[in-house]
């Protein structure tokens, strides 16, 4: 059934709002969440990813954020499909989505991230150099991994630093550091893979700490008007019971040490915005992030479908299409700032304009095999 008017008018009214994030102001609320897609042969990303993220862009989306891409450290890869953030081709490969994706009218930030000890031995674009983690221990409590140095944390952290600057003189609105889903940073925060005994190991502060140095070191690295992005989660690859925290208490110890690092917004991943993450309070994970640090914050979770998400989108052979009237009342009430969409967008790069005018009868479902092109 179509929108009725009123419920339109209501999604354009919520959702077309600008927001500003430091220097980069964005046309509406609707965020393209970073989906590994593996499209980017030897790490280049070509002339077809680049027409994939302005589709959306020219779909209506406010702000893209791109997949994961590996900075400039031989470990910080698993795979030779998914895009690199260093060398000449794949700069030139990003410099043209943000080409294409400014052309549409579209804002786009990139995702810079470190995979850690989720890299098998051997894996990735250079399959020579070992594995890293906090503690040699991998996500399942089995040792794994090399145990970082001081001289191994420097150079990641100059990583990120360099992505960073990379990524504003490459043209991009912004940088997003992945700090979620059991990924390098991640394993430092959760205390099952950190069991370090130095400065960077200890109580949540202790553990913020490798992250909080990120954050700073890419802060120094951009002018004063680049937003900096920093992506958290609760759940991990394999183990969505996973926590950083508890109680908002152990959360604000988390996220305290990032704010005041130079973070700008956190962007909070949950597999169902809708789910709250403390007792006695229906606020989300992005809710309680906004709350406890006064930051803005971006939302996601299975929005506008059925189903919530699971690991290579394996949520069954399809999903329904749902509305979105909980999301609407979240973001009227000011819960979080921005909404970040993922499986909804791959199978509809006009998600956003059906959305806002109305047209939800023509929305495209989500199907597992859609993930098998790059449309």
């Amino acid at each position: 059934m179509p929108a009725s008017s009123a419920a339109a008018d209501r999604a354009a009214q919520t959702l077309s709002r600008p927001f500003t994030l430091r220097g980069l102001t964005v046309p509406n609320r609707i965020v393209m969440a970073p989906m590994t897609r593996d499209f980017s042969p030897g790490g280049v990303p070509g002339a077809n990813v680049a027409r994939y993220y302005a589709r959306r862009a020219a779909g209506g989306v406010g702000l893209i954020v791109t997949e994961g891409t590996y900075i400039r450290h031989d470990a910080a890869g698993d795979s030779v499909t998914a895009p690199l953030f260093h060398g000449e081709d794949a700069l030139a490969g990003w410099k043209n989505v943000v080409a294409e994706v400014h052309r549409a009218g579209g804002r786009i930030l990139a995702q810079i991230c470190h995979v850690g000890v989720q890299r098998p031995e051997g894996a990735g674009p250079f399959p020579d150099a070992p594995t890293v983690s906090p503690s040699g221990i991998g996500l399942d409590g089995a040792p794994a991994g090399k145990a970082m140095s001081q001289d191994d944390l420097d150079a990641v952290i100059a990583a990120f630093a360099e992505a960073a600057a990379v990524a504003e003189r490459t043209g991009f609105d912004g940088v997003e550091v992945h700090g979620a889903h059991g990924l390098l940073i991640d394993q430092f925060l959760w205390e099952r893979t950190n069991r370090r005994t130095d400065g960077y190991g200890g109580d949540p502060v202790a553990r913020t700490r490798f992250a909080a140095e990120i954050v700073a070191a890419c802060r120094k690295a951009v002018s004063a008007d680049f937003p900096i992005v920093f992506r958290t989660s609760q759940w991990k690859v394999n183990n969505y019971d996973a926590r950083l925290a508890t109680t908002p208490q152990e959360l604000e110890a988390v996220l305290t040490p990032l704010a005041e690092a130079g973070v700008d917004a956190f962007h909070s991943s949950t597999r169902r915005y809708w789910v709250p993450e403390f007792e006695d309070s229906d606020l989300n994970l992005a809710g309680w992030t906004k709350k406890l640090t006064g930051k803005a914050t971006i939302s996601v979770g299975s929005v506008g479908l059925d189903k919530a998400f699971k690991p290579g989108f394996q949520s069954g052979s399809r999903t329904g299409v749902a509305g979105i009237e909980n999301l609407l009342d979240r973001l009227e009430r000011d819960e979080f700032d921005l909404i970040a969409i993922g499986r909804a967008l791959i199978a509809d790069p006009e998600w956003a304009r059906k959305v806002l005018t109305g047209d939800t009868e023509a929305l495209i479902p989500f199907t597992v095999d859609q993930v098998a092109t790059l449309h």
